[in-house]
């Protein structure tokens, strides 16, 4: 009896050479990733179809004495409240006590193309969990054509959100096209006197070449390389106040090229992180990702400082 000796299974990327092996499961275990991402997405994508309802500015806090009960029904026609008069010598709204105002201006999260606010679910528990009170998605049309018009849209929203806060500073956080829309708006209709920081998730700053056949869509023919906006945001920004915080991956499909997603310009005040391990989904979902958006809003920009720290950063997502 002739006896066969077996050999070992080893997977096909034995074969390859170690870097290139390393790379070929990095981008199996992204991939995977990426499309459970996007199956839980499809899951909640109609939940975030509808505008989300407006958050109101809390009251200032007063001194529980000085509250008096007030039956619902007893509010006028003209919306008006009657309120009793307190007891004499009970604290009024002048003596109590104000705590200080929170230091962290309203974030306003801006999603990608043909999506919705579904896709912060994660990104906007992780920042109310720590602290970020007035968080607010932004959703616009998925008919919208054109990147300039989302960009007044956002600036309505943004005086909007100022308004209801009291305050004169936003933080916005913008995933791929959403970050784009958020750039053209800083530093083309005068945004950077409302927006403190902007956060870019896999954003094509540059312009992307991916899925030619997408250009009959007149706003993926803005997102190419040398269209009219991407040339717009080349031109001189001097004085932006805007601190830019970018972060793109080395795994995003929808890059191409991958360092597209940097922000490049002499003017502007920016910080590109490389993000390792995941691709273009992830971004605004993935745990890592969400510290480092926290940490980036959390940090004050250093005076005077400009592009020359543009590659400061790293993070590596196993």
């Amino acid at each position: 009896m002739k006896v066969m000796r077996t050999l070992p299974f080893r997977p096909l990327c034995h074969l390859l050479p170690t870097r290139l092996a390393g790379l070929s499961i990095a981008l199996l275990k992204a991939t995977a990733l990426e499309l459970a991402i996007l199956a839980g997405h499809l899951l909640l994508y109609p939940s975030g179809i509808l505008p989300e309802r407006r958050q109101q500015p809390l009251a200032l806090p007063r001194h529980p004495s000085a509250y008096v009960p007030v039956d619902m029904e007893t509010v006028t026609a003209e919306g008006s409240t009657p309120v009793e008069p307190a007891e004499e010598g009970a604290p009024t709204e002048a003596d109590a006590p104000r705590l200080p105002a929170p230091d962290k201006p309203p974030v306003l999260l801006l999603h990608g193309f043909i999506d919705n606010r579904s896709v912060f679910v994660l990104l906007r528990r992780s920042l109310a969990q720590h602290g970020r009170q007035h968080v607010e998605s932004l959703n616009y049309s998925p008919l919208t054509c054109d990147i300039r018009t989302a960009a007044a849209l956002l600036a309505r929203h943004v005086e909007e959100v100022c308004e209801r806060s009291g305050r004169d500073k936003v933080d916005i956080v913008g995933h791929s096209l959403g970050g784009l829309i958020a750039r053209y708006y800083v530093q083309c209709l005068g945004g950077d006197t409302r927006v403190r920081t902007l956060v870019t998730l896999g954003t094509p700053h540059g312009g992307t070449r991916v899925a030619p056949l997408a250009d009959a869509h007149p706003i993926v023919r803005q997102m190419r390389p040398g269209s009219s906006v991407v040339e717009e945001l080349k031109r001189p920004a001097p004085g932006c106040r805007t601190r830019f915080v970018s972060f793109w991956s080395d795994l995003d499909q929808l890059m191409l090229p991958l360092e597209t997603a940097c922000v490049d310009h002499a003017d502007l005040l920016a910080q590109n992180v490389r993000v390792t391990g995941i691709g273009h989904l992830a971004l605004p979902v993935h745990p890592a990702v969400a510290i480092g958006i926290r940490q980036a809003l959390d940090a004050e920009p250093a005076e005077g400082a400009r592009a020359a720290d543009k590659a400061g950063g790293g993070l590596t997502v196993a």
